[in-house]
């Protein structure tokens, strides 16, 4: 087999990043570039700003791309990037740098959905084995899909209102954790127990669906009685009761469908997999069983990233999926 060289470029938030990945699941250079000083004192992103960075930088994130992995653009087969979903702003930049190279070097394009990317990033850890089930969490995602093979997404499960991610921001705000506040509640967590009552939404039975808003108002609410009466809330123990909460959901879901499947793997993707409680709730539950694999994305990878859109591109190119210079950023991209 000859080796295949692709491009990829991601601009889908707040993170500058090109890569250059073989074969589809080898990484050859990923260069990222965070903008989180820049948003930090606005406690999250400003879509404008986060626009402005992804243009001033996108060019140079590209060329150190190409010399950290000692390749030019002859030698890249085609050319991978974020289609959507995402800031239009920011999804413009990296389409139109994408169509830019992709013209002047005579090379395809392949559009690339997002979230896609966050899956295919498992496929850096293992080989992946179909039906597999995909749990998504991250500030904007939380859904289960199904995968019978490759490029093929099924989405069986999906939040009702709040994504996991954008619960913990909107907890990590209420108790004045500073931006970015996912991280900063997990690590809070784990210097806390679970001792406040929170509820659990399992909504119908049978559901794959999530539900996170209900979570959030009862923190509030136990923050704000707290207060009217005097009393004070260990936020350690607060952070610890609310983490419990979203992960046993999490993981209970992940488990019935899998085991309810059939399915051989179960990957874990998007920014929130990086969660150290997630991560070891989802070990836990599936430590004793030898007929599915758990696959867990390393934390390099877990958050926005372009060698997971260049393992997604690899495999659109093998199925002959061609973007055109009509491309243009999709923010409500449907996975599909």
């Amino acid at each position: 087999m000859n080796e295949r060289l692709i491009l990829a470029i991601e601009t889908s938030c707040d993170e500058t990043a090109a890569a250059v990945i073989k074969n589809g699941n080898e990484i050859v250079s990923n260069v990222v570039l965070s903008q989180i000083e820049s948003h930090k004192r606005f406690g999250g992103v400003v879509p404008e700003i986060a626009s402005r960075h992804h243009v001033e930088e996108i060019t140079l994130v590209i060329e150190e791309t190409l010399n950290k992995a000692n390749v030019t653009m002859a030698e890249i087969d085609a050319v991978a990037v974020t289609e959507g979903p995402g800031l239009v702003g920011a999804l413009l930049i990296g389409v139109n740098a994408a169509k830019a190279l992709a013209f002047a070097h005579g090379k395809p394009i392949i559009p690339v959905h997002h979230i896609a990317g966050h899956i295919y990033a498992n496929r850096f850890v293992s080989e992946f084995k179909f039906p597999l089930l995909a749990l998504v969490v991250s500030g904007g995602h939380t859904e289960l899909v199904l995968m019978k093979e490759h490029g093929s997404f099924e989405v069986i499960g999906e939040t009702r209102d709040d994504a996991a991610g954008e619960a913990y921001d909107k907890v990590a705000r209420v108790l004045n954790i500073p931006y970015p506040g996912g991280p900063n509640v997990d690590r809070l967590a784990f210097k806390g127990q679970p001792t406040i009552s929170l509820p659990r939404i399992w909504l119908e039975e049978n559901s794959y669906d999530f539900s996170f808003s209900g979570l959030k108002s009862a923190v509030i609410n136990t923050v704000h009685n707290a207060e009217q009466r005097g009393e004070e809330i260990v936020p350690e123990n607060l952070a610890a009761s609310f983490q419990a909460s979203v992960v046993e959901v999490l993981v209970g879901k992940t488990v019935r469908a899998a085991k309810g499947l059939g399915v051989k793997q179960v990957l874990i993707a998007g920014g929130v997999s990086a969660n150290k409680g997630l991560r070891l709730g989802l070990e836990a539950a599936f430590a004793n069983m030898t007929d599915i694999e758990l696959v867990v994305p390393p934390l390099s990878l877990t958050g926005d990233n372009a060698a997971m859109i260049g393992a997604a591109g690899a495999i659109a190119y093998e199925q002959g999926r061609r973007g055109n210079m009509a491309l243009n950023g999709n923010p409500g991209m449907e996975l599909i």
